[in-house]
């Protein structure tokens, strides 16, 4: 489907290109006057000087004069009016455009929003600041070729019908010559936005494995085509070669349109000159004839000009516009129409959520933990955890993309919203119904039916790909199943109020969300808190973070950093071991008062010792009433669980969980 030349879908997700629009079509006007005033008014001078000497002195012509500076000014100022609102909008819409995009992104399901991560990275970050040369540039020239070419020619053909005449058999020959463009470079800006995404995915990729190709001594060059400097250098000439063959389609059809408009104003003037020899008209109607003529196709020749700049910017807002008009997108519309600000929320956290998820070095392993003080440790932290709603947002996504759908919820602020509370009586009963998400190939999981009581841990096993982890997302209510029900206290988890609902929930991803900042920020996303002073003496009593810490083993990795809690990580935790990602996560969700559990493969990467530590802590948050449920596949997790559920697909081979 072709795209209109003024896509109205910007007009309703960027407000502020509204009052640009009519600003630029009053300011179109404006320039379209002066033009005319100037033509007649030059012609005017320029004929009664050349024929009648009488009146050639400027005190004969000073209203003509004066008329004609205030025109050439009055076009001047608009013209600089138009240009500097246009680039204010320009600024303006991108911002509102990242803004929404950001939002709706964040509420995207963990399956899309991981398909689709590094186009919205793409988009959000370079590619709809191309909407700036639509708006100062394509814009104003698109409204200039809708006024000014019919007035002109009404004025050319009042004066001088035959060259009103050869304007209108000549002018529409640019518009084919535009389409005939258009239609060779038909899916250009596509396929350079695609391949732009494509080499941005693909350069994650290479500065992700660094530390990998390093130690398998493949950074290097040497002459060697495998190397990762070899590969960076090919991305990058691909890109160049890409670039410079849409500058060459842009310099060719600029220079076809000109070349039109230079011979199309050429017949124009022979005509002109040929009938003033023989004295068919008059120099005045030959004079404002020949002035504006060349006006006629200069918008057309500008917008040919700027339409190649201006579909970069336009694919990347396709993009963009369909992920606001995603179910995910409305939702996030419908709060900022409601809330006015509830988009500026989420912004923040689905900005943090897209340096989350970017690419992480791969390092080593976890250093030692410390064994003493684990078993009272674990006491404090099972004892000292109440059981009870909390008003901080709940962490959770998957690589970076579900952490954000749940962090902005909360920080857009309380919602009046008549759905059922979650669990008033505090049960934190979860039952599944029939369960079946649809994957590549089939179910996974396929007909799932389970029940998770509070004061138990209930661990999901099963072969890769059978759906555990979407299990947990379908418990969060971050995907709608195909079949079956998810209830919580009896009521189904797509009719709870979100946010009570998250507020009691705690999730640890496969792969924890560790955002760029402090180890203090990381920790603090789950509403835990650092105490800034700590009491000293064999009296001391460990509050609950130190617990957490002291269960996780992460009493170990911050006696080695010199910053404590505020030692800066990078995305995705960067600086620290995967072990020590892993024990980090692991506290924060310990000393989370939430009464509800999620964790997927939480003791990986830890030790036998860390790990009996962690369970053992986990088994006394079950006993004090909080409900348990942990995918694994360790026979030692296994074996530490209260109930084993087994979890099946139709293909479990095809399916990613």
């Amino acid at each position: 489907m072709a795209r209109p030349p003024v896509d109205p879908r910007l007009w309703k997700y960027a407000r502020s290109t509204r009052r640009y629009l009519v600003l630029s079509v009053a300011l179109s006007v404006v320039i379209t006057g002066s033009i005319v005033v100037t033509a007649v008014a030059l012609a005017k001078v320029l004929a009664g000087v050349v024929t009648d000497p009488g009146r050639r002195s400027f005190g004969v012509w000073t209203f003509e004069l004066v008329v004609l500076g205030v025109a050439i000014g009055c076009r001047v100022l608009a013209t600089w009016v138009q240009s500097r609102i246009a680039h204010r909008a320009g600024a303006e819409v991108v911002a509102e455009l990242e803004t929404a995009v950001l939002a709706a992104g964040a509420q995207l399901p963990p399956r899309e929003l991981e398909t689709r991560r590094t186009e919205l990275a793409v988009v959000v970050s370079t590619g709809l600041t191309g909407l700036r040369a639509y708006l100062t540039g394509y814009l104003p020239a698109l409204l200039l070729a809708c006024l000014v070419p019919p007035i002109v020619l009404v004025v050319i053909g009042f004066h001088d019908p035959i060259s009103g005449v050869i304007a209108v058999v000549t002018l529409p020959l640019i518009p084919v010559f535009m389409v005939l463009i258009g239609l060779l470079t038909q899916g250009r800006a596509e396929a350079t936005l695609v391949a732009t995404t494509r080499l941005s995915d693909q350069l994650l990729d290479l500065f992700a494995g660094m530390p990998t190709l390093r130690a398998l001594g493949r950074e290097g060059s040497a002459g060697r085509t495998g190397s990762m400097e070899h590969r960076v250098r090919a991305l990058g000439d691909a890109l160049r070669q890409r670039t410079m063959r849409a500058l060459r389609i842009a310099f060719l059809s600029s220079m076809v349109l000109e070349m039109l408009a230079t011979l199309s104003v050429a017949l124009i003037a022979v005509s002109i000159g040929l009938r003033l020899v023989y004295g068919e008209m008059s120099l005045y109607a030959g004079l404002v004839a020949l002035i504006l003529a060349p006006e006629v196709y200069l918008p057309l020749r500008m917008v040919g000009e700027r339409f190649h700049a201006a579909q970069d910017g336009m694919a990347a807002a396709d993009k963009a516009f369909a992920v606001l008009e995603s179910p995910a997108g409305m939702q996030v519309q419908a709060k900022s129409g409601a809330g006015g600000q509830a988009a500026g929320g989420d912004t923040g956290a689905g900005r943090s959520v897209s340096d989350a998820g970017g690419a992480g070095a791969m390092v080593g392993d976890a250093g030692a933990l410390r064994s003493g003080s684990s078993t009272n440790a674990v006491a404090a932290v099972g004892s000292r955890h109440r059981i009870a709603g909390s008003e901080e947002a709940v962490l959770s996504g998957d690589g970076g993309g579900d952490i954000s759908e749940l962090g902005s919820t909360a920080l857009s602020g309380n919602r009046a919203d008549t759905r059922p509370g979650v669990g008033r009586d505090g049960q934190g009963r979860i039952e599944i119904c029939d369960l079946s998400v649809p994957a590549r190939d089939g179910f996974a999981p396929a007909g799932l039916t389970a029940e998770f009581r509070p004061g138990l841990v209930t661990v999901l096993t099963g072969p890769n790909g059978s759906g555990k982890s979407t299990a947990l997302q379908a418990i969060l209510g971050l995907i709608r199943p195909e079949r079956g029900a998810v209830k919580v206290d009896g009521t189904d988890v797509g009719d709870l109020d979100q946010d009570a609902w998250w507020s009691r929930v705690a999730w640890l991803p496969q792969r924890p969300v560790l955002v760029p900042g402090t180890l203090r920020e990381n920790l603090e996303l789950l509403g835990a808190r650092t105490p800034e002073t700590t009491a000293k003496g064999a009296a001391r009593v460990l509050d609950e973070l130190e617990a957490a810490c002291i269960a996780t083993g992460f009493d170990t990795v911050l006696d080695e950093l010199p910053d404590g809690w505020n030692t800066i990580v990078g995305a995705g935790g960067i600086g620290l071991s995967l072990g020590q990602r892993q024990r980090l996560a692991l506290t924060r969700v310990l000393a989370a008062e939430r009464p509800i559990l999620l964790l997927d493969e939480p003791t990986a990467h830890l030790d036998p010792a860390a790990e009996a530590t962690v369970l053992a802590a986990l088994q006394q948050r079950a006993r004090t009433g909080a409900t348990v449920i942990v995918i694994a596949h360790r026979s030692t997790v296994l074996t530490a669980a209260d109930h084993i559920i087994p979890i099946h697909s139709t293909e479990p081979q095809a399916v990613a969980s």
